[in-house]
């Protein structure tokens, strides 16, 4: 939402938002400062926010919010690259959530990857951070729901994005989410970043062409993931009175069950 600054933006964020009617929400580069919280704004009542570690001097950050109860929270804050150009963290956040039957738990895991394209390696090694880091939360409780999402800044061919998609492995770590667009949107580009949007060309990254760069994925076991994707779409991708809510376009992914778990059979009598 950096981008997204002034009151007219945040006003139009915060109502699509809210007609969204969605139970948690991965918020990017929003303000928490003490003079102006952002992401409780937007969020509206009845809403619990949660911090990623490691937000910037301007308390500008992401945030992960859900009106479902938060049951357990934790935070990753690791180095994962440390050269000339500077250093890099792998940094994210997991709220376990409480969710109504037949569901009941899901972790939620927000995780964001570094911006600059040409440092696909250190996306690489915070997703693989990531991942392994989640491996650890849910150890002993292989059936648990995870889903990952977030500003991933990489596109679905990236190493990092095809690492955690199971199309291979890195560093010796082999895992598998579903990816929720591609689920119900095959072959269809779904840009979150794209020069469509004029926040995006009047940006620090003119000659963008459109990328798909948010995403919401889900942890799949030997047999498939334990939430199926019923919907996903782009939201907040068009202007409202001519007013853009973010640079970004978001998703939106309806999650279910199966008809049976997965691994097993279901009676066909």
């Amino acid at each position: 939402m950096r981008s997204a600054d002034g009151p007219r933006r945040h006003e139009v964020a915060k109502r699509l938002l809210a007609a969204l009617r969605a139970d948690v929400m991965a918020l990017q580069e929003v303000s928490r400062s003490p003079v102006f919280d952002q992401a409780a704004e937007l969020a509206g009542d009845g809403w619990t926010v949660l911090d990623l570690p490691g937000g910037d001097i301007n308390h500008e950050g992401e945030s992960l919010a859900s009106r479902l109860p938060i049951v357990r929270a934790d935070e990753l804050d690791v180095p994962v690259v440390d050269d000339t150009e500077g250093g890099w963290r792998a940094t994210a956040l997991a709220a376990e959530l409480a969710v109504p039957t037949p569901v009941g738990s899901v972790l939620i895991v927000h995780h964001r990857g570094t911006y600059e394209l040409h440092r696909e390696d250190v996306r690489e090694r915070q997703a693989v951070a990531t991942a392994r880091w989640i491996e650890q939360l849910i150890a002993g409780r292989p059936e648990l729901p995870v889903v990952l999402l977030g500003d991933l800044n990489a596109g679905p061919d990236s190493a990092s994005l095809r690492f955690l998609t199971g199309r291979q492995s890195l560093d010796g770590l082999s895992v598998r989410y579903e990816d929720a667009w591609e689920a119900v949107n095959p072959g269809q580009p779904g840009h979150t970043f794209t020069p469509l949007n004029p926040l995006v060309r009047a940006g620090e990254m003119p000659l963008e062409r459109g990328r798909r760069i948010d995403h919401v994925l889900v942890r799949s076991g030997a047999h498939g993931p334990p939430l199926g994707v019923v919907d996903c779409r782009l939201v907040c991708d068009m202007p409202v009175e001519g007013v853009w809510a973010s640079d970004h376009f978001g998703v939106l992914a309806e999650l279910s069950p199966p008809s049976h778990a997965p691994g097993t059979w279901r009676s066909t009598t």
